[in-house]
């Protein structure tokens, strides 16, 4: 648990693009940032740092692609290595977390909401980026600190 409060950006990754979203300062509430182009990992994991620099986030989480049953994925060691790098490249705490199940979350959340099937079809990545913070917020209970 942190001991200070402050933003937590949250990043989905993928082959194709970053999914990212940013925390209340509060560490309560989870919202969508944006979503950038995936380039090379050097250059990913430097984008990463710029909007947590830009955000005055304290803490980076890195989605983790595992299976229902806790095992690693095989994109789980991509996910390992860019966060190794942006702790490298970097001041900000980085810790991994699970992020089973997002995209789908992410999917079914945009039905609910009455998205038409045409605007459904873009991309989710910030909004998966979201329930992976918000999954991680609400597991750490790091709003209710005093």
């Amino acid at each position: 648990m942190l001991e200070e409060y402050g933003r937590i950006l949250a990043i989905d990754p993928g082959e194709k693009r970053l999914g990212l979203a940013i925390s209340d300062p509060t560490q309560t509430i989870a919202s969508p940032l944006m979503v950038l182009k995936s380039q090379s990992m050097k250059k990913d994991a430097l984008a990463i740092l710029k909007a947590a620099e830009d955000q005055g986030a304290v803490l980076i989480i890195i989605g983790q692609p595992l299976h229902w049953d806790g095992t690693e994925s095989a994109q789980a060691e991509g996910s390992r290595r860019l966060a190794n790098l942006v702790r490298e490249l970097g001041s900000i705490p980085v810790e991994l977390a699970d992020e089973y199940g997002t995209t789908q979350a992410a999917r079914e959340t945009r039905q609910k909401m009455n998205v038409s099937r045409e605007k459904r079809a873009g991309h989710l990545d910030d909004l998966a980026a979201a329930i992976l913070l918000q999954n991680y917020l609400d597991t750490h209970d790091l709003g209710a600190q005093e």
